[in-house]
């Protein structure tokens, strides 16, 4: 951002008494916040009683997320979201993120991710070889499921029971879809003994208990672990400290709940779009099976699932599951010529940003080639912030993006996925991370298709 810039500043209509705009940030969330770049580069908004600042210009946002010890974590989102994973490295305030991210940085590097990548194909192979030939489901808590087990392989080495894995998975469910509604009670309606409050506290609970036995286990073991735990509990920073017993319990539920729901929701969504855009399926299904000849995929397949890669840029920028984050001012300071006090709350959302016109051709149109070397612009670059920027950057980027590539090539690989009609592409009411209602898939085994997948459909054809 320089000195030259002149940013504007307005402020979004229908707002109302108490709960702001939750109603509009409840129905359709991206939505909501694509709008708002209508009213300024730089929108007040309210969440519940909350007056918060959302900045819609890609190089506005990129001053907030780049000066991290002026626009720290916390805000509504956050006190809510340590309620999950205490303070981790996406929950910790600045004051302590340094050293944190110094620690975990080793846990992320690309040799540990090819071998994470072993275990996440593992987990999703074992899934997909599940599913049987017409079987039809609904899209997001099947793939919520197989990433939560393909998570817990990669911190684990070995698969976690299916008994638990499905009680962790429920307890995740009612915690996360909880959290946002959290976000805009008051604290005194947080503190009464309602049914809702006790299912959530009772469920938040069971993940912390559950958390700590696992890791209890696991060091218990004489087994030697290569794992995404092991090297937690391994790392070490330039002065040989290392990440206290608490951190790496805040560490692990971290990991899982950026790892799950984030992947199934962007699964979820390239399901959907591929249902649109049969030109774009039918190519998709030639990638892989060029690349692939029948096999699973591997983590170096990864450099050749290009198009499977831009399909996920594509997705995560129309449709990004993580939708809204909030960060607090720490000392009095102008933003798009708006003097903001210390404690103000600032929206970082990458929806505000993703559809901007100056960075991209025809921003509403799904279109993965815009994401080409050759394509891309550094305005695009700006613009495209699914996992943020700066020093909190999410350090699981690539982990994240692994996962879902090779979640995307192992199922098209095996199957012929097609949408079910009855879809209801409406976001869920307030969950934390931006997904369909109900989205059910019919598979079909791909030795059945194999000679037809590869012609192109008409263009525009509606969901099959």
């Amino acid at each position: 951002m320089t000195e030259q810039t002149a940013f504007s500043a307005g402020a979004a209509p229908g707002a109302l008494p108490v709960v702001g705009h939750a109603l509009q940030m409840m129905r359709h969330p991206v939505n909501f916040m694509t709008s708002l770049s209508a009213h300024g580069d730089l929108v007040e908004i309210r969440i519940g009683p909350t007056r918060a600042y959302v900045p819609t210009h890609p190089d506005l946002l990129r001053h907030v997320l780049t000066n991290d010890r002026i626009f720290d974590k916390g805000g509504v989102f956050y006190d809510r979201a340590r309620d999950i994973a205490g303070n981790g490295l996406v929950t910790c305030p600045f004051a302590d993120h340094r050293r944190q991210r110094r620690l975990m940085q080793s846990a992320f590097t690309r040799p540990q991710l090819k071998l994470y990548a072993e275990a996440m194909q593992a987990e999703i192979e074992s899934t997909a070889s599940r599913w049987r030939d017409g079987v039809v489901f609904d899209a997001f808590p099947e793939m919520y499921g197989m990433a939560l087990r393909t998570v817990g392989r990669t911190l684990y080495s070995t698969p976690v029971s299916p008994e638990l894995a499905a009680k962790v998975e429920r307890s995740f469910d009612v915690v996360l879809n909880g959290l946002f509604r959290q976000m805009f009670l008051p604290a005194s309606i947080r503190r009464l003994p309602l049914p809702s409050q006790r299912r959530y506290r009772s469920n938040l609970d069971f993940l912390h208990q559950t958390t700590q036995r696992l890791i209890e286990d696991y060091r218990g073991s004489d087994v030697e672990h290569d794992d995404l735990l092991a090297a937690l509990i391994a790392s070490r920073d330039d002065d040989g400290g290392r990440l206290g017993d608490t951190e790496i319990h805040d560490q692990v539920i971290t990991v899982m709940a950026a790892g799950t729901e984030t992947v199934a929701g962007t699964l979820t969504w390239v399901f959907y779009l591929l249902s649109q855009h049969p030109r774009i399926e039918a190519a998709l299904y030639e990638e892989i099976d060029a690349v692939l000849g029948g096999r699973a995929p591997r983590w170096d397949d990864l450099p050749s699932l290009s198009l499977t890669d831009r399909i996920i840029s594509e997705t995560l920028r129309l449709h990004p599951p993580a939708w809204l984050f909030t960060r607090l001012t720490t000392s009095p300071t102008e933003l798009a010529g708006r003097r903001l006090p210390a404690g103000a709350t600032v929206v970082f959302s990458p929806a505000a940003v993703a559809q901007y016109e100056e960075a991209f051709d025809d921003p509403k149109a799904f279109d993965p080639d815009r994401w080409l070397p050759e394509r891309i612009a550094p305005a695009a670059r700006n613009a495209y912030v699914p996992f943020g920027t700066g020093a909190r950057k999410c350090i699981g980027d690539l982990y994240a993006r692994t996962e879902a590539t090779l979640g995307l090539a192992t199922i098209l690989g095996r199957w012929r996925v097609t949408c079910e009609p009855g879809m209801d592409v409406r976001p869920v009411p307030l969950a934390t991370v931006y997904h369909p209602r109900r989205l059910r898939l019919r598979l079909n085994a791909r030795t059945a298709h194999r000679m037809t997948c590869a012609v192109p459909a008409p263009v525009g054809g509606d969901a099959r």
